[in-house]
């Protein structure tokens, strides 16, 4: 899905090859630190500064500090053995440093210092024996030439064989393109860039590149905040592109009595929460409407997303179409496809699930029952979206947990359907931040409320010193009939780490609880992962010893005890996820966080507020706050795109506005044909969001 780049543009989507100086052996390299287009070495970044404007003199010079000297040639040191140093001896009104090379040539050495000539030499000091020393100076040159070493040199990412010098050339080669083009407009309001204090976007990336101070790179400067408001925007905008595309979009209005719907809610062993019901009203409403459902169900852990999935699907079976319900995991995919079974039996609704485990005949009476309609819901991984999977009427698509999928993922469901309403649930709040960035094509509704009859699970933060008293407390649990997790942050033993694996403290819990003791992790089989958690579920096993893979779709209504090593290497969101695993009944659950001290201060925070609260929304801000978007756990599967400029912690007022300024350009001038629409369609192309201006077409 794309659009036809402009062709002012033309030149930023060069190959590097077409820069004076980038040949065939150079080019790979900096493909690898930087991209391989001229656009790409752009929107790279300084990762810091060389201040080359420090001239000190030569008797105050710093050892280890970088400093630039106007020097006179002295004598050549010419060594008589090949392992020795060449030496140069020069001198200012100061004092007298020794310039030295290895492996140097003598007549190198005399054509680049001409003794008794001044030459401008920067780079790193030194003191040996009381003697200021230079080793490969970074720049010599001619004081004539002066204009040619930057006062301020950026540092740019390198790979093994290139130098700064180099990248730093070939960026400033770069620029010399960017400058050529004059068709570029302004895409921000005048009065916000001046009451930011902000230059246009062309000067500010020329200072970045060209800095007057290494204050310029930094993320809080003027200059670096001015890109990365652009850099947020484009994103924005593409979002609100695709949010205006699917509210325009033409979808099936499901107008019916809601039969099926009334059966599920009659079969159900429980009644509804008022946060269902408020959830399932807006997505039938949605589903009433002519336009294309586009909707995020964010459920707190246990707070019953999968009911309210049901009732949509029966609604959906009502109007005659087909419901699929896509999950990341074999393993979650056939718990929902059993759930789902039970809550739209009352209904007389077919459910099957769809894995990569089905082959054969059994796959293909699958795919035919599919495509004759015989199934009404159909529960699989992302295989369902595949060529080879046809529906007879595909009506609603639900993905749940859908951490490893951006927007564009999301737009290419609809080709399995005529326009199919979208519900995309996840058991992990949102954290507002990434709600924006990742999910702002989306209309958001919350199920903030757990099941009547829920107990508040008690969490204790323990040291693993008292590893003892926990094991003899798992006992008691045992004998009292209880089932237990217990958490490892590894699989197998490691001498790089000093952690517990999962099969370390199998091996030692089998050892006192013989055979009900089981071993669960992600190096597993989909058949074995499925085996052991039905034994568990089954009450086989008393207690489950495994890795995160417990996260999502291990659900044993009876367990009672979660009990978590290392908590202290965990983000908030991920125990909360864990935690989630006990209290699905009346019964009274615990969940024990073992560390091991000393503890930070954050990760003493991060354990106190999980014996706080329970309360996912408000710990997914917390987890944002203290650990930052660059450590947030599952941080890249959780749809957290990659930026240039952009730094979510430092720049997230920015997103707030960017969020705003895209939503009212496209409400205002949704085919982007004002003078400031046009130049923001150059922004979406340099910054690789032209899908939405694809879809903007489309639609």
């Amino acid at each position: 899905m794309s659009a036809i780049r402009p062709q002012h543009l033309f030149p930023l989507f060069a190959d590097i090859q077409t820069l004076s100086g980038v040949g065939p052996k150079t080019a790979p390299l900096i493909e690898r630190a930087m991209g391989g287009r001229i656009k790409d070495l752009l929107l790279t970044a300084p990762t810091g500064a060389i201040d080359r404007s420090n001239q000190p003199g030569i008797a105050n010079a710093l050892a280890g500090e970088i400093g630039t000297f106007l020097v006179t040639v002295g004598s050549h040191v010419a060594p008589t053995n090949r392992n020795r140093p060449y030496k140069i001896n020069v001198y200012d009104k100061t004092g007298e440093m020794e310039i030295i090379y290895f492996k140097a040539r003598a007549p190198q050495m005399e054509q680049l210092f001409p003794e008794g000539t001044e030459r401008l030499i920067s780079g790193k000091t030194e003191s040996f024996n009381a003697q200021v020393q230079m080793t490969h100076p970074d720049y010599v040159l001619d004081p004539e030439k002066a204009d040619s070493m930057p006062a301020i040199e950026p540092l740019y990412p390198l790979t093994a064989g290139l130098s700064q010098k180099m990248a730093g050339k070939t960026v400033r080669a770069a620029l010399s393109v960017f400058e050529t083009i004059q068709e570029m407009g302004e895409w921000l309001d005048r009065s916000f860039a001046s009451q930011q204090n902000w230059a246009g976007f062309q000067e500010s990336l020329k200072t970045l590149h060209h800095p007057s101070h290494a204050v310029d790179i930094k993320a809080e400067s003027p200059i670096r905040r001015r890109l990365a408001y652009d850099e947020l925007f484009a994103k924005q905008l593409a979002i609100a592109l695709v949010r205006e595309s699917t509210r325009r979009a033409h979808g099936r209005e499901f107008r019916h009595d809601g039969h099926y719907v009334q059966d599920v809610l009659n079969g159900a062993p429980f009644k509804p929460t008022s946060a269902q019901s408020r959830a399932f009203e807006e997505i039938k409403k949605d589903m009433q409407s002519p336009f294309r459902m586009a909707r995020l169900l964010q459920g707190d852990v246990g707070a019953g997303k999968t009911f309210v999935a049901a009732l949509a699907a029966a609604y959906a079976a009502e109007a005659g179409v087909q419901t699929a319900l896509m999950a990341p995991t074999e393993i979650l995919a056939r718990q929902h496809a059993e759930t789902l079974k039970q809550m739209l039996e009352p209904a007389g609704l077919t459910v099957q699930a769809i894995t990569g485990r089905d082959k054969g005949k059994v796959r293909n009476a699958l795919n035919s029952g599919l495509e004759a309609g015989y199934i009404d819901v159909v529960v699989g991984t992302h295989a369902l979206f595949q060529d080879s999977t046809a529906f007879k009427d595909l009506g609603l698509v639900i993905i749940d947990e859908q951490h490893r999928f951006g927007v564009r993922d999301r737009l290419r469901l609809s080709d399995k359907g005529q326009s199919p309403d979208l519900l995309v649930m996840t058991a992990t709040p949102i954290p507002r931040t990434l709600a924006l960035t990742s999910y702002g094509d989306l209309d958001s509704v919350k199920l903030d409320e757990k099941p009547a009859g829920r107990k508040p699970i008690e969490t204790r933060i323990l040291p693993l010193q008292r590893l003892d008293d926990v094991i003899d407390g798992i006992g008691r649990q045992i004998k009292d009939g209880n089932q237990v997790y217990w958490v490892c942050p590894l699989v197998e033993e490691s001498e790089l780490i000093d952690l517990t694996s999962a099969e370390d403290r199998h091996r030692q819990l089998t050892a006192i609880y013989g055979d009900k003791v089981g071993l669960l992790h992600g190096r597993m089989s989909g058949q074995e992962k499925e085996q052991i958690s039905n034994d568990f579920k089954a009450g086989r096993y008393k207690v489950l010893v495994a890795t995160t893979v417990v996260e999502v779709g291990v659900d044993a209504p009876d367990a009672t005890i979660m009990v978590i090593e290392h908590a202290e290497r965990f983000g908030l969101a991920q125990l909360h996820q864990l935690r989630g695993r006990v209290g699905r009944s009346d019964k009274q659950s615990s969940c024990l966080l073992l560390y091991k001290g000393p503890l930070s201060v954050s990760g003493k925070a991060r354990l106190e507020i999980m014996r706080e609260s329970e309360d996912g929304f408000l710990i997914a801000e917390k987890d944002w706050e203290l650990r930052g978007s660059g450590d947030l756990l599952g941080a890249r599967q959780s749809g957290i795109p990659d930026y240039a400029f952009a730094n979510l912690d430092k720049h997230k007022s920015l997103l707030e506005t960017a969020v705003q300024d895209a939503r009212l350009l496209v409400q205002n001038d949704p085919e982007l044909k004002s003078v400031r629409g046009k130049a923001a369609r150059d922004l979406l192309f340099l910054f690789e969001q032209d899908y939405g201006i694809a879809l903007m077409r489309a639609g």
